[in-house]
């Protein structure tokens, strides 16, 4: 059965937006918005392929075309007949002022000519390879196209010419290079980066490489069967590809003895190219197959050992279904984009899009990568603020001195707006007064510099490591017109326990009245009510009622009834009013007034109705407990609390546990939900040293905040590393840096001398430590140290800036400035330098370097002081 034309397709590389198509003719197409009226293709959403015009010229006879790779002449073809000879064509374009166009190249014997390739760079140069042997004949011809025609030709009789067409004054016999004499030639391609480097798959065996300066023999020979398709890489001088039915070969020419690696397809390859606008990209084309599969070999790697995958593989499939393509061509200059085309002749114009690799900048933009160009843009969320999210928020701490707030730890708090980290920072100030005043001291074996709840209970905090027998005390109730008492407890953990809750006073003294004021005076009322009740005085809870329910700011018509129904009080829990009472506590809303009703109707056993208000605010629930739980049920309900301020990583909870291990669980629970290093990085410094500060997790925490630090250039604003080490020296970095003498080799800092030596020295120069930073010479071999470069006093030396250096605040006194100004600097390229103020001072104008006759551009070789010296000039 008779079968149609094999189609194939390739771009023009000088016009972009025409191609061509050829099986039996030549078809020229230019790509377009709009249709046009003849024959028309739609090739794309957006795109037409007109037809331009048809070269039916070497109808049946074409086995290879290559089009010129320079635009004049315009539309200049090379094509390759089954009986060997090379035709010069184009589209019928008049004139032809190069007389190219017809141009024959004839072989010694007739063979099929099966490759053709132009020279990228001399492009005068046309190379034909030819599949059959022939024993006095070349398999590779070189044809220089501006030889001039073959005189013998023109002058041989009729019957010896090949074909009868040929016309002898545009016939070229001689080739300008001959290779490869009786063998064969199966594929062939020129170096995109050296007009005189070939290379050609030669005898199903080899693939050679020529110098045609030299074509007596290869440079490089490899031995292999992958010797079809070579194409050579446009973006690496060193690198090509070929392949022998499903197996892919990557080559580099610096390593030619075995390929770099090899792939095995499961079909038959029918084509490959590099793509010119994309380096490393490979396109391999398999017989009869839907899809064009790519390889980057980006990361391929040319040792022995592969620390990640040589090649990333993916498909395209240009047309639906499993409809086969005969070809493709990548475009020439348009990034990604190729054209397809299928047995059939149905053309496609696709562009393979890049994979995103996208990217968060530390400052909350986004970026990602499209071919060759970056995209930086800022998200926008749909009913989502930015501001809310925890890196913008820990930026913004950073910036205004999060966690260095030493003097009040509380004003930490008050930077957050967040009331759940106030209430921690505030917590740790107290603790950190009461430790500060001795009411909170360690006498037990493990040193615990901020107890928690728990600590004291289980009695970390003595000598004995257990918790003090508490005693029993009937205590009488105040503001009743008939007797009652109840049993409270009293000892000296529960003291420190109330202390630690923020009740620093006691239910006989004053302290209590103040307490209770603030609380009123913040618009606390129903908090302050309670807490009156929990130490047993009615009466001032009910005025406390009826102040609130008056105020005018937090007036409340329920804090009347409520001081009502409280006035009523009876101890009789059979009568009318507790009925009533445990009904109107299930439709309040306020926690302390529903823990207020609940302590009065419950029996003295329990209190689990006041425990379990978990909307109380846990200082006052454990206050409370410490006041009426037996030391057992105090224990038992500070384990319960904190097991579950634990689990839900409530910072309420470091009430419970302090700054220990627990502690540290309930941090780790609290990150794990908000991923707020920050505030674990800074909470946990309080604590150091202490056996925390070696846990693995608070270390990781401390990393991870520096490393955010560190993105965010906050070396200045943010003093993290003072702080820390502040608080534990053993984070300080050992000196790794020295400055040494350039005649002894010694250090020249006077600390560094020991023993006799520092006395011998201090004592001959007659400086004490506090003189130290006037020394100007070397300790070790008592040698002046070097000049600065600008006001050329030895360095070491106070120094006072010269006329041009003076600081902006002329009334500033130089004596009492910052050390820093007298530090060494120096460029670390022509080695000049001096003072550090001289040289800030100087390149904030210039720069070059100030030492005469020294070229140095030392300030353009440093992008932060470029930045810097750039920003103070402006200024």
């Amino acid at each position: 059965m008779a079968t149609g034309p094999r189609y194939e397709v390739l771009w023009s590389p000088s016009q972009p937006e025409k191609f061509l198509t050829f099986g039996n003719d030549l078809t020229l197409y230019k790509v377009e918005d709009q249709p046009g009226k003849a024959q028309v293709q739609k090739i794309s959403d957006e795109k037409f392929a007109n037809l331009v015009s048809i070269n039916a010229d070497n109808q049946y006879n074409m086995k290879c075309v290559a089009w010129y790779p320079k635009g004049d002449p315009e539309d200049l073809l090379a094509v390759g007949l089954t009986h060997g000879r090379v035709v010069l064509t184009n589209f019928g374009q008049e004139p032809d002022p190069h007389g190219l166009v017809g141009k024959t190249f004839v072989p010694k014997h007739g063979r099929t000519c099966n490759s053709l390739a132009w020279n990228p760079i001399d492009s005068n140069l046309l190379a034909a390879g030819f599949g059959e042997k022939s024993r006095t004949d070349y398999s590779i011809l070189i044809w220089d196209i501006n030889a001039k025609p073959s005189a013998e030709l023109s002058s041989t009789p009729e019957r010896n010419r090949t074909t009868s067409y040929i016309d002898s004054s545009f016939t070229v016999t001689k080739a300008m290079t001959e290779l490869g004499l009786s063998e064969t030639s199966t594929s062939l391609a020129w170096s995109y980066h050296n007009a005189a480097t070939f290379i050609t798959g030669m005898n199903n065996k080899f693939i050679r490489v020529f110098d045609i300066r030299d074509p007596t023999r290869p440079m490089k020979v490899a031995l292999t069967k992958a010797v079809y398709g070579i194409s050579a890489d446009p973006h690496s001088a060193h690198r090509l590809a070929s392949y022998c039915e499903g197996q892919l070969t990557i080559w580099d020419l610096r390593n030619f003895d075995k390929p770099v690696f090899t792939i095995n397809e499961k079909c038959q390859i029918n084509r490959l190219s590099w793509c010119p606008t994309r380096m490393g990209l490979l396109a391999v084309l398999p017989k009869d197959h839907p899809t064009i599969k790519l390889y980057d070999v980006q990361h391929a790697t040319f040792s022995g050992e592969d620390v990640e995958p040589a090649v990333i593989e993916r498909t395209v499939q240009p047309y639906p279904g499993n409809q086969t393509m005969s070809s493709f061509a990548w475009h020439p200059t348009d990034e990604n984009r190729m054209i397809t085309i299928t047995p059939s002749g149905i053309i496609k114009d696709i562009t393979v899009f890049e994979r995103i690799a996208l990217a968060w900048s530390p400052h909350t933009s986004v970026i990602w990568s499209c071919g060759k160009k970056l995209l930086q843009g800022s998200p926008e969320i749909p009913n989502v603020n930015v501001e809310d999210d925890i890196s913008i928020k820990m930026k913004r701490r950073a910036k205004e001195g999060y966690g260095l707030k030493t003097d009040q730890l509380s004003d930490n708090g008050e930077l957050t707006g967040d009331p759940q980290l106030e209430a921690l920072w505030s917590w740790l100030c107290d603790v950190k007064t009461l430790r500060e005043e001795g009411k909170i001291r360690n006498s037990g074996k493990n040193t615990i510099k901020m107890p928690g709840v728990k600590s004291v209970v289980q009695g970390e905090l003595n000598g004995t490591g257990v918790c003090m027998r508490s005693e029993e005390k009937v205590v009488e109730w105040e503001g009743l017109d008939w007797p009652l008492s109840s049993v409270m407890y009293k000892s000296e953990d529960r003291t420190r326990t109330l202390q630690l809750c923020g009740w620093n006073f006691s239910r006989d003294d004053q302290s209590l009245d103040g307490f209770l004021k603030e609380l009123e005076e913040d618009e606390e009322y129903e908090r302050a009510a309670a807490i009156a009740l929990f130490n047993l005085k009615l009466r001032k809870t009910i005025e406390i009622l009826k102040r609130g329910a008056s105020s005018s700011n937090a007036g409340d018509l329920n804090l009347n009834v409520v001081a009502m129904a409280l006035s009523g009080y009876t101890d009789d829990k059979n009568t009318l009013w507790c009925e009533m009472c445990s009904s109107l506590c299930q439709k309040l809303h306020n926690p302390y007034l529903k823990a207020m009703f609940a302590f009065l109707i419950s029996n003295n056993d329990g209190y689990t109705l006041v425990l379990s208000e978990s909307e109380m605010k846990v200082q006052d629930r454990v206050a409370f407990a410490c006041h009426f739980l037996s030391d057992a049920g105090l224990a038992q309900y500070v384990g319960e609390l904190t097991k579950e301020m634990i689990n839900d990583g409530n910072l309420q909870g470091i009430l419970l546990t302090g700054l220990t291990k627990d502690g540290v669980d309930l941090i780790e629970r609290y990150v794990d939900k908000s991923s707020d290093v920050q505030t674990a990085s800074l909470v946990m410094l309080q604590a150091f040293p202490s056996e925390i500060s070696k846990d693995s997790r608070v270390e990781y925490w401390i990393d991870c905040y520096r490393s955010l630090l560190d993105r965010w250039r906050l070396w200045h604003e943010s003093k993290f590393d003072v702080y820390r080490s502040q608080c534990d020296a053993q984070s300080r970095p050992a000196q790794q840096v020295f400055i040494s003498c350039n005649f002894c080799g010694k250090s020249i800092a006077s600390n560094m001398i020991t023993g006799t030596a520092r006395a011998r020295f201090m004592t001959t120069f007659g400086v004490g430590i506090a003189n130290k930073s006037k020394i100007n010479s070397c300790p070790g071999c008592r040698k002046p140290l070097p000049r600065c470069a600008l006001c050329l006093i030895n360095m070491g030396t106070p120094s006072a800036p010269p006329p041009t250096c003076k600081p902006k605040d002329e009334t500033e006194d130089v004596g009492k400035r910052s050390q820093f100004n007298n530090w060494f600097t120096w460029c670390q390229t022509c080695r000049h330098g001096g003072h550090a103020f001289h040289m800030t001072q100087w390149f904030t104008k210039h720069t070059e370097c100030p030492v005469t006759s020294c070229k140095c551009k030392c300030m353009t070789m440093d992008g932060i002081g470029t930045v810097t010296s750039t920003t103070k000039t402006e200024s």
